[in-house]
């Protein structure tokens, strides 16, 4: 995500400037930023002291991170189960189809094989 060119304390400043009553195009000229921008801050972060902003921050950070950690272990626990389904499956299939000695002379419902004797 691209850095904004405005610190935590520049954005709960000017946040603050536009509900002390000044009017929003003055502010946004001043600031150089669109209204759009204002009111997203204004949104997030109106009425907030700048310990809640830091503690925000800190929070969302944290989120980032266990959210990748569990994005990396819902992936390998995918991979694992292919790899045992693959393992696990595919041999008594494989020895089914061509005669292994597992399943050699029975059907795969269990039922004997050629001419009853």
């Amino acid at each position: 995500m691209k850095r904004s060119k405005f610190t935590d304390e520049q954005i709960l400043a000017i946040v603050k400037e536009g509900e002390a009553g000044r009017k929003v195009s003055d502010l946004c000229r001043t600031h150089g930023i669109t209204e759009q921008t204002y009111y997203r801050w204004k949104s997030k972060y109106g009425g907030m002291e700048l310990s809640e902003l830091q503690r925000l921050k800190q929070l969302e950070d944290e989120n980032r991170r266990l959210k990748h950690i569990v994005a990396e272990q819902t992936l390998d626990i995918q991979a694992l189960k292919a790899v045992v389904a693959k393992n696990v499956v595919g041999p008594v299939v494989n020895a089914w189809r061509w005669g292994g000695s597992s399943t050699r002379g029975t059907r795969v419902s269990g039922a004997p094989v050629g001419p009853s004797a």
